[in-house]
């Protein structure tokens, strides 16, 4: 979450010209994104925008669908072949050529993607928060605004019936859409703990905040890995792939405006202010890697695979996964998702928007076969279609026993990526179950999480959008990273950093800022 603004001012800037004239060049005078002229299928020479536009509408519609997309891979590369994309292909009556990117690199590669003008003819967009340089894409037209082609959903009754509350708002500019969501479940994330070792060294469960922090002390005292047991790790970040559950609990998610009536960035409220302070204590305790500014994501979940760590962030359809790898080394390994833990301003839970990112139609592809990849994404915003991405198809992926579904050794085509290529319609437990655990544990992880959605805040942050934060934040944003480092490893005070967020805070620039972002929030509440 840290990392959302990473210095890309020079890119930004030149990707701003360079699509404006990829813009102008390839739509003739069009408004609302209507191709005025275009008929000739588009050229997308080496995009392979153009691929399937040849003939009559009546010929293209006789075949599959072809589109050629960009997607973020989250686990190995997909055998497209296989029994579960050959099906999903078959039923929304497409041929997929995706070029999936490591989500890790996806950011890098499509700025690049963007200057070279070859755009594929769909963007998966694979995060909640778009980057500055997606954001200057979609202002200098290099994306399809679909709002006159959607209308009121009629013609899209998936759509219109299972997406999640505010969606199409999620993924708008200036009030008109430019992108379907990438659905998911609004209980995503949870901080969990190895459960055997509470019980070991007979701690009890946490609910709070301080009860969390004093169990990770006695665990790391403890050493029940034997090999050096860490207690809260990070990659990157402060704590994970993001710092938003411990934000929750101290009320970082709060609207809180300065004497301007500017929204203040979250990063920069008291709150998390008084979080910083919180890990300033881990710390202190040992109980944080040291390693936690710099650590990758692969070396996180290396750390918690191997058995090492005792808490970690992620989703929780992860945990499956970590706990039986874990097993190999040590049996009697058991990864828990914590119940909400109270802090000073909420409880722990960060919810998704339940809109991971979405799909962007390139502007180079012509009506015609815009409306159809329209009826394709909305095909795949079906609860059958939703059914099939996260369970397969029975007899293949699952077979039925006493009711219910239990995977079979295909279940491993389900994953993460294999979710990328589909809408999806709103589901509760989508990012709670892996397919590949039994029954048994998925309905524990749903007893672990329950209360989730009661109490867990949004981050309004993801989806406001403010021009003058995008220019001046990638200025300061490392600068300031560092002395959230440098504060939680005590190597400054904590007066040092309120006053450097103080300065940050009664600049022009930030003020200017804050009231975007505080017009931009009226719209979505």
């Amino acid at each position: 979450m840290i990392k959302r603004y990473r210095a890309k001012a020079c890119i930004v800037m030149l990707l701003g010209l360079v699509i404006a004239l990829i813009a102008s060049g390839c739509s003739s005078g069009g408004s609302n994104g209507g191709p005025a002229g275009n008929t000739s299928g588009g050229s997308g020479a080496d995009s392979g925008a153009s691929s399937g536009n040849s003939g009559t509408q009546e010929q293209a519609d006789s075949g599959p669908l072809p589109v050629q997309m960009i997607a973020g891979l989250y686990n190995e590369a997909p055998d497209m072949n296989n029994e579960f994309w050959a099906e999903l292909q078959k039923r929304l009556n497409v041929k997929l050529d995706i070029n999936w990117i490591p989500s890790g690199d996806f950011d890098t590669k499509l700025d690049l993607i963007l200057s070279s003008g070859n755009l594929p003819e769909i963007v998966a967009y694979p995060n909640q928060t778009l980057s500055p340089s997606m954001i200057s894409a979609i202002k200098n037209g290099a994306f399809w605004d679909l709002t006159p082609l959607l209308g009121d959903l009629s013609a899209y009754p998936n759509l219109k019936n299972n997406l999640p509350p505010n969606a199409l708002k999620y993924l708008s500019m200036n009030g008109k859409i430019y992108g379907l969501p990438r659905t998911r479940s609004r209980i995503d994330e949870g901080l969990n703990i190895r459960k055997d070792w509470l019980d070991k060294l007979h701690i009890p469960v946490p609910t709070t905040l301080d009860e969390y922090r004093d169990a990770l002390k006695k665990i790391v005292a403890a050493d029940p890995s034997g090999q050096g047991t860490f207690g809260i790790i990070g990659n990157g970040t402060i704590v994970s792939d993001g710092d938003g559950t411990f934000e929750a609990a101290f009320g970082a998610y709060k609207p809180t405006y300065n004497d301007d009536g500017g929204l203040i960035w979250h990063q920069l409220t008291p709150q998390y202010t008084d979080m910083v302070n919180y890990f300033r204590g881990l710390y202190a305790d040992g109980s944080m890697a040291k390693e936690f500014s710099t650590m990758k994501v692969a070396q996180a979940q290396q750390i918690e695979s191997a058995g090492r760590s005792a808490t970690y962030v992620r989703s929780i359809k992860w945990l499956y996964g970590f706990e039986t790898t874990a097993k190999k080394a040590q049996p009697d390994a058991q990864i828990m998702v914590l119940p909400p833990l109270k802090g000073p301003g909420g409880y722990n839970v960060e919810l998704s928007t339940a809109v991971n990112g979405g799909f962007f139609i390139s502007k180079k592809v012509p009506e015609d076969k815009v409306k159809r990849i329209l009826k394709y994404l909305d095909a795949s915003a079906s609860k059958e279609m939703t059914d099939f991405a996260y369970n397969g198809q029975e007899g293949v992926h699952y077979n039925m026993v006493n009711g219910n579904k239990v995977p079979t050794d295909l279940a491993k085509q389900i994953n993460t990526t294999s979710l990328g290529a589909s809408v999806l319609a709103l589901t509760e437990w989508g990012k709670v179950d892996d397919p590949a655990a039994p029954k048994e544990y998925n309905d524990e992880k749903h007893k672990e999480a329950a209360d989730y959605e009661k109490v867990g805040v949004i981050n309004p942050f993801l989806v406001l959008h403010s021009d003058t934060w995008s220019d001046i934040w990638p200025k300061y944003s490392d600068e300031w990273e560092s002395m959230v480092t440098q504060a939680i490893a005590g190597k400054i005070s904590m007066d040092d950093y309120k006053a450097y967020v103080a300065k940050l805070n009664d600049m022009s620039d930030f003020k200017k800022a804050y009231k975007e972002f505080a017009d931009a929030y009226t719209y979505i509440k």
